[in-house]
């Protein structure tokens, strides 16, 4: 049986591989698919997917850097909805999401709206505590991509700034630091309205990672089960075999679907690889038939 993963990220958002060189990736490591999933972006999609379908089709300007098409990996169209819950941040990841879809690519405009004000306001803070670097310097210095802390980390460091990342974040981008302003985030429950709305799976990303107890994390996994959530992150890189058996569990509790990923990021993530994270994990193949057949294409926005 061969593996899947059903989340990871590419440079569109804060990734390091670009979704082309993500297909090639997959293709190395024998995934039979992968899920794209930036965080609140579509934009990479169109590339992977139609790279892969070039692969898939013989064309040549394709096959010149992977000609064997028979392992040509499935890319599941999807997407990361950063949300916040009570104080916390919960991530709900998309799978077959119809991302061309009018209605869904506005809302998503307006996700991205939020992201440049709240930038433009973090850079002025920077510039005020003496890092003189303007939303225009970020987005020259990471075209394309979805700018995240994790870009003003290093930024900081690549100009001498910062020793290291986790200076940047400890000192000015991190949570109650003096140059962090919290972006206004939709609710978990809205995510996955969202995500059913436009035809897709919406599963609650590795929850075993959320700061909050057991109950709490029951409650919050009910209330999105009673609003549609249909599958949860039980297998994570970084999850121990406990932490998998209690997922797992609060999976079969709510009635919702397993899904698994590593959240691969690239260099952003060291040690951590697609499809296997930090050498342990496996998705087998049948996880994904079962998401697959609850996707039901978009359904009307009203």
């Amino acid at each position: 049986m061969q593996a899947v993963d059903l989340h990871v990220h590419s440079s569109r958002s804060d990734g390091s591989l670009t979704p082309a060189q993500l297909v090639d990736y997959a293709m190395e490591k024998g995934l039979k698919a992968f899920a794209l999933t930036d965080h609140d972006t579509v934009d990479g999609l169109d590339e992977a997917i139609g790279y892969a379908e070039a692969i898939r089709n013989g064309q040549k300007d394709a096959l010149r850097q992977n000609p064997d098409s028979r392992r040509v990996p499935e890319v599941i169209p999807g997407i990361e909805f950063s949300t916040e819950y009570q104080g916390h941040d919960i991530h709900i990841v998309g799978l077959y999401i119809d991302y061309h879809h009018p209605a869904f690519r506005q809302r998503l405009q307006e996700f991205v709206d939020s992201r440049i004000t709240r930038n433009r306001k973090m850079c002025r803070l920077l510039q005020e505590a003496g890092i003189p670097v303007s939303y225009e310097d970020l987005l020259a210095e990471f075209p394309d991509a979805v700018i995240t802390r994790a870009h003003y980390a290093k930024y900081m460091l690549g100009h001498g700034y910062t020793r290291n990342l986790k200076e940047a974040f400890d000192r000015y981008v991190g949570d109650h630091c003096p140059c962090f302003v919290p972006r206004e985030k939709v609710t978990p429950v809205q995510a996955v309205q969202l995500i059913l709305e436009n035809g897709g799976v919406p599963v609650l990303a590795h929850p075993a990672l959320y700061p909050m107890s057991a109950a709490r994390l029951d409650r919050l996994t009910g209330e999105l089960a009673k609003n549609g959530l249909i599958g949860l992150e039980a297998v994570y890189s970084t999850y121990s075999p406990a932490e998998e058996r209690q997922m797992r569990s609060l999976a079969a509790r709510h009635g919702l679907l397993v899904s698994g990923g590593s959240d691969f990021h690239g260099s952003a993530k060291p040690g951590l690889d697609l499809g296997t994270g930090y050498g342990k994990l496996f998705v087998p193949e049948d996880i994904l038939e079962n998401i697959r057949q609850r996707a039901r294409g978009p359904v009307s926005f009203c």
